[in-house]
């Protein structure tokens, strides 16, 4: 019933919309979430979106709201939520289940109507991965504009492109130069690189819980005690830094690390500290027993939506596709290295030679899009910590159980 009343709304809108050369008296009032990195950017396309509608009468306020809690905020009331907001795409499934965000479908024709786009023009707009991540159960429901994950910086001063391959050789061409390399590991978005990389998966179900298998053998044939193993062994390094969850940033600018696991966010930073000769590329390699296996880190996507009980959605979802297009994309480069979806945008000289997406593009082509459910991250954030803290004992026995451990609390009843 209520997407039918949204859409008997989004039609009357439209045929408001229709009258051309009428300014509209009352103003149309529109409330935009983002993080607070893109305040400037943002207030700026809003002004270049007035702008685009001249003949419409605009009240948008802004606010600050990173895309990795906008899930949690939202969902605290959904109704007093931004119109148009911002959002990591791991969040889509919850989103969508609470009625906190609109399926695209019902509001095509205001969108075609105002932009002369249709759904099929978004999509065929956007790398094939964003709109796969915007999308549940085959509908659309946000706008993609940022790719994201993360993968390893360093400094060419100490490290070669050689000795960057693997975390044995990165972590000894360190210490040899008296630095460190730096990564998170209190965090299951990091540390599950090393359990992917081994062949073992998650898997969010239909009813929110989360599958995992760490506690037990992956397909490749290697088991969730074995993996652990080769991560005491790396955390253990004398040159290996454990960096706290959100604290990358601030060590990057100690300027002790001459590599560290991060993501397009702190390009321009890492370019301030290592030079301008800093390289990008993907995880190292780990060693599990003799074998080489590879890290292979979580990629994910930023997308734009509209709040499925907002009054506003039909010109929600205008403004929200005016701040995801190639237009705004390339601006959004332009103003932060943030890798666009956008085809046409991405195929662009500057993101082409910016160093950060050659970097994410090389960890993306074995990266894994990671589908969680909320569960999942309290465990595996204070199983991240113990390797840290070397807290866990390297028997098997003792290894075995902190991994039983991990899984039953990943699994442990929804509230």
């Amino acid at each position: 019933m209520k997407k039918i009343v949204t859409l008997v709304l989004a039609l009357a809108m439209l045929l408001c919309m229709a009258g051309v050369g009428a300014v509209a008296e009352a103003p149309i009032t529109l409330r935009v979430w983002g993080a607070e990195e893109d305040q400037t950017y943002l207030a700026e396309r809003i002004e270049a979106f007035k702008a685009a509608y001249p003949d419409y009468n605009f009240e948008i306020q802004l606010g600050v709201e990173s895309e990795s809690t906008a899930k949690d905020t939202i969902l605290t009331d959904v109704q007093a939520a931004a119109d148009v907001y911002a959002f990591a795409s791991d969040q889509l499934p919850d989103l969508v289940k609470a009625g906190a965000i609109m399926d695209l479908t019902t509001l095509e024709p205001v969108l075609t109507q105002m932009t002369g786009k249709t759904l099929e023009d978004i999509k065929a707009a956007n790398v094939a991965g964003a709109i796969s991540a915007a999308s549940y159960e085959d509908k659309l429901y946000a706008f993609p504009f940022a790719s994201d994950g993360f993968f390893m910086f360093y400094d060419p001063d100490y490290i070669s492109a050689e000795q960057a391959q693997s975390w044995d050789t990165l972590l000894d061409a360190a210490d040899a130069a008296g630095m460190k390399v730096g990564m998170t590991l209190a965090s299951g978005w990091y540390n599950a690189c090393f359990f992917y990389g081994a062949g073992f998966s998650t898997v969010l179900n239909a009813d929110g819980t989360t599958t995992i298998d760490w506690n037990g053998t992956s397909p490749d044939g290697i088991s969730g005690v074995q993996v652990v193993k080769a991560m005491q062994a790396i955390a253990g390094h004398p040159a290996f830094m454990a960096v706290a969850d959100g604290d990358i940033s601030n060590q990057i600018s100690g300027g002790k690390l001459a590599a560290v696991i991060s993501g397009t966010w702190d390009t321009d930073l890492v370019a301030k500290v290592f030079g301008d000769d800093y390289m990008a590329t993907k995880l190292p390699s780990m060693n599990i027993d003799g074998t080489v296996v590879p890290t292979r880190g979580v990629v994910s996507f930023k997308c734009i939506g509209v709040n499925g009980m907002s009054p506003m959605a039909p010109w929600g979802v205008v403004l929200a596709d005016f701040l995801t297009n190639e237009e705004s994309q390339v601006a959004r480069f332009e103003a932060r290295s943030i890798p666009p979806t956008n085809v046409a945008a991405a195929a662009s000289e500057a993101v082409q030679s910016n160093k950060g997406v050659v970097g994410l593009t090389e960890a993306a082509e074995i990266g894994i899009v990671q589908t969680v459910g909320g569960k999942y991250w309290d465990p595996c954030a204070s199983f991240g910590e113990q390797i840290a803290q070397g807290t866990i004992g390297s028997d098997d026995a003792a290894i075995q159980t902190a991994l039983d451990q991990l899984v039953e609390g990943v699994n442990s009843p929804l509230s």
